[in-house]
C-alpha cells in the first residue's frame, strides 16, 4: 500500500510511481478519493465532538432545559448516524484506488521496460559451444522428465520429473536449505492455500490476480511463492527493536497460471504451472533494507556461483518492475541451447508497501513505524534444473552431477542411455 500522504505532498514520491506501469488519471483519482474523504471525515468529527458535548449538557441542565438538550443530542446523534456509512463508503473508494497504485521505483533503478535494465556486473564464461542436447531432450532422453504423460494427466506446462532427477531436486534443496541456515534462516515449511486477505496485504493482489488458482468454493487461493504466505506470519505485529532482522527461509510447492506466456518456453521444465522453490523473506528495520537486499544477492550469487554456472547481476527497469518492489536484481544465467541469458532468481525491497497492509510496526526510540520486508529466491528447483541438464551435459549424452550435490545424491552422474 503507498502513503497517500506522501503522493500528495512529495513530488519524487510520485514521480516513482509514474515510472512504473500505472494507469492514467489513478493518480489523480487517488488524491480527488482522499479530498473528499477529509471533507467527510472533518464534518464527522465535528459532530462526535458536538455530541459529546450535548450529552454532557444534558446531565448538567435543570428539569425544565432537559427536553430541548436532548432534542439537540438526538438531532446530532441521527445526522452522525446518516453520515457514519457514507464515511466507510468513501474509505473502501479511496482503499480500492490506493490498492491498485504501485510502490515507487527507487531512484537507483533504470528508467524503461524489460529490455532497459541495468547489467551491473558478469560472472563466468559461457561456453563456447552449445551442448548437442537441447535441456527438454536431454531430459527425456534420460527419463528426468515426461511432459507427454504430464499433459495427459494435467495440461500443457505440467510434466512427471522422475528418477534420478528427483535425486537431484532434493539434493539441490538440501544443499541450499543448509547454506540459508548456515546464514540465519529459520526454514518454514508453509500453508501453499491461503485466504484472499493474504494474497493482497502480500502486495499480490490485485495486481497479478489473473496469475493465480483459487478455489472459490472454499475461499482459498494457491501460491505462487511462499513469500506470501510467509509475509502472514508477522501480520498485525508491533515488533520489538532487538527481534530484527527477521529472516525465514520457506521451502513450497508453488503454482502460477502463466497467464500472457502462450508459446513461450513450451518444452522442458522451463516454465511449468506447477514447480517447487526455496524462498528468501526478510523483515528489517526501515534503515537496514537496503543493506539486507545486497545481502540476499550476495547469498543467491553464492548458490549459482557454487554450481559453477556463469550468469550476470541485472538491475531491473522501472517499467519491468512488478507492483510491490521499489528495486529488484535478477541474476540471469546463460543457457547454451538459446545463446543467450535467461531469469533464474530475482530480489526484491518493497520497503513499507507490503508492511503498511499487513500493519507490520517496529517499536522504535521515538515511537513505531512500519517494518521493511524482502525476498529473493534461492533455488527455483526445475528452472535450476534446465541450466544444470546444459551445461553439465557430457559429449557422450550422459549428466554429470554438480560436486556440490553428490554428498547428497550418493552419485556422480547419470550414464546416457542406449
Amino acid at each position: 500500500m503507498i502513503d497517500v500522504r506522501r503522493l500528495r505532498e512529495e513530488p519524487e514520491y510520485r514521480r516513482g510511481i509514474e515510472r512504473k506501469r500505472v494507469r492514467d488519471g489513478l493518480l489523480d483519482e487517488v488524491i480527488a478519493a482522499d479530498d473528499a474523504r477529509r471533507a467527510l471525515l472533518t464534518r464527522v468529527e465535528d459532530l462526535r465532538t458536538r455530541q459529546n458535548a450535548a450529552s454532557k449538557e444534558i446531565g448538567q441542565s435543570t428539569a425544565d432545559e432537559r427536553p430541548a438538550k436532548i432534542a439537540v443530542a438526538t438531532a446530532l446523534k441521527e445526522e452522525l448516524a446518516a453520515l457514519e456509512p457514507a464515511l466507510t463508503a468513501k474509505d473502501a473508494t479511496l482503499r480500492d484506488l490506493a490498492l491498485q497504485v504501485p510502490n515507487p521505483a527507487d531512484a537507483s533503478v533504470p528508467d524503461g521496460g524489460e529490455d532497459d535494465g541495468e547489467v551491473l556486473r558478469v560472472v563466468g564464461e559461457p561456453p563456447a559451444e552449445a551442448p548437442p542436447l537441447d535441456h527438454a531432450t536431454l531430459a527425456e532422453q534420460l527419463g528426468f522428465v515426461d511432459s507427454e504423460r504430464g499433459a495427459e494427466a494435467s495440461g500443457s506446462r505440467f510434466a512427471y520429473l522422475m528418477g534420478d532427477a528427483v535425486l537431484v531436486e532434493f539434493a539441490l534443496v538440501q544443499w541450499v536449505l543448509g547454506r540459508l541456515v548456515a546464514e540465519g534462516f529459520t526454514p518454514v515449511v508453509p500453508p501453499v492455500l491461503v485466504r484472499e486477505h493474504v494474497m493482497e496485504e502480500a502486495g499480490f493482489f490485485p495486481t497479478d490476480r489473473n496469475q493465480v488458482y483459487d478455489l472459490p468454493d472454499d475461499e482459498l487461493f494457491l501460491v505462487g511463492t511462499s513469500e506470501v504466505p510467509l509475509s502472514a506470519l508477522n501480520r498485525n505485529a508491533l515488533l520489538a527493536a532487538d527481534a530484527l532482522p527477521i529472516r525465514y527461509a520457506g521451502f513450497s510447492t508453488n503454482f502460477r497460471r502463466e497467464a500472457g506466456t502462450y508459446g513461450k518456453d513450451t518444452r522442458g521444465i522451463f516454465r511449468v504451472h506447477q514447480f517447487d522453490k526455496l524462498e528468501m523473506y526478510s523483515i528489517t528495520a526501515p534503515d537496514e533494507s537496503w543493506e539486507e537486499q545486497e545481502r540476499i544477492l550476495a547469498i543467491e550469487e553464492s548458490i549459482i556461483g557454487g554450481l559453477g554456472l556463469p550468469y550476470r547481476v541485472t538491475n531491473i527497469a522501472a517499467g519491468d518492475l512488478g507492483a510491490p518492489a521499489a528495486k529488484k536484481y535478477d541474476i540471469e544465467v546463460w543457457l547454451p541451447s538459446e545463446g543467450r541469458y535467461r531469469e533464474l532468481t530475482s530480489c526484491s525491497n518493497y520497503l513499507d508497501f507490503s508492511a503498511r497492509r499487513l500493519k507490520t510496526r517496529v517499536r522504535g526510540e521515538t515511537g513505531t513505524e512500519f517494518v521493511h520486508t524482502l525476498n529473493g529466491t534461492a533455488c527455483a528447483i526445475s528452472r535450476t534444473l534446465v541450466f544444470l541438464f546444459e551445461h553439465y551435459q557430457q559429449a557422450d549424452g550422459s549428466f554429470a552431477v554438480p560436486d556440490v550435490l553428490q554428498p547428497f545424491t550418493g552419485f556422480s552422474a547419470v550414464e546416457a542411455r542406449g
